[in-house]
């Protein structure tokens, strides 16, 4: 059989590429201007390569029971790595993905393919925009993972576009965002502060280095209305390849401080990896 070989194409917002795995038979590295974005193995799809999908992924695991199909929302779309996972486990789960980049869209639809009766629809638009149309109380989990480059658009991190969120979702549904900041953590601050003024529980899921300020990461939030299982979700992250710790009530009220949530007006982009962190050449 002929070893597979890299893909490069223009997309709508850079360059992406797909490079096989050369240890996994069929799985593929996603990126776009160098930038990790996704990856996938299409034999496996529970397989997750990258520390923060894990993360994400173990928060859509206590959202609810077991294999209970959701309806899901995901915000950036990249190779479809979180929505596969989750047609995995969760078997008649409902998703939809709206992912900016019509190009990068139909690329992964050619190389990637998702399976027959996946569930998954894919809508190729901006995030905002598209979700100021959806309707309302229509989704159990929204997953917004959406960055241009490596820093989170502005447009996604106001009270605005939380609001607009919030209204999406049922009254027990659960928002889980993936972010990235280092010290002194003035956007992922400004975060907390802005999903706080909008959502009644909080947490963060990070590698204890990373809150520490030793180093520039991703760091996933969970924001609802209701009490969500932050034990389950500690003793799950804890053990994982990649280990994590939960960050909630006090001790997220005190990493946040004094920050303010923010405006459309005053909203600004993640800030830039420093070094290129995540750039991989």
């Amino acid at each position: 059989m002929d070893e597979p070989l890299p893909v490069l194409r223009q997309v709508d917002h850079g360059t992406a590429k797909l490079l096989p795995d050369v240890d996994r038979a069929r799985a593929w590295l996603l990126t776009v201007d160098g930038a990790p974005q996704s990856y996938v193995d299409l034999d496996d799809p529970t397989h997750l390569e990258f520390e923060y999908a894990r993360r994400l992924a173990h928060a859509v695991d206590c959202a609810a029971p077991e294999g209970e199909p959701l309806d899901v929302l995901h915000l950036g779309g990249g190779a479809l790595t979180l929505p596969r996972y989750v047609a995995a486990t969760r078997p008649g789960a409902r998703q939809r993905v709206v992912e900016a980049d019509r190009g990068l869209v139909e690329l992964v639809e050619e190389v990637l393919p998702l399976p027959a009766g996946s569930g998954v629809t894919v809508h190729p638009a901006d995030a905002r925009a598209w979700l100021a149309g959806a309707p309302a109380r229509s989704a159990d989990l929204l997953i917004a993972d959406v960055f241009g480059g490596s820093r989170v658009p502005a447009h996604l991190t106001s009270v605005d576009y939380a609001r607009v969120a919030e209204r999406v979702l049922r009254p027990d549904g659960v928002y889980l965002a993936n972010l990235a900041d280092g010290a002194p953590f003035g956007f992922l601050r400004s975060q907390l502060a802005t999903f706080a003024s909008v959502f009644t529980e909080l947490a963060l899921v990070a590698e204890p280095g990373v809150l520490r300020g030793r180093r520039y990461g991703n760091v996933v939030l969970v924001a609802s209305h209701r009490p969500f299982d932050t034990a389950r979700l500690a003793r799950r992250v804890a053990a994982d390849a990649f280990p994590a710790r939960v960050t909630d009530g006090a001790a997220l009220a005190a990493f946040t401080g004094d920050a303010v949530p923010v405006r459309d007006e005053d909203a600004v982009p993640s800030p830039e990896p420093p070094g290129g962190a995540f750039g991989i050449g």
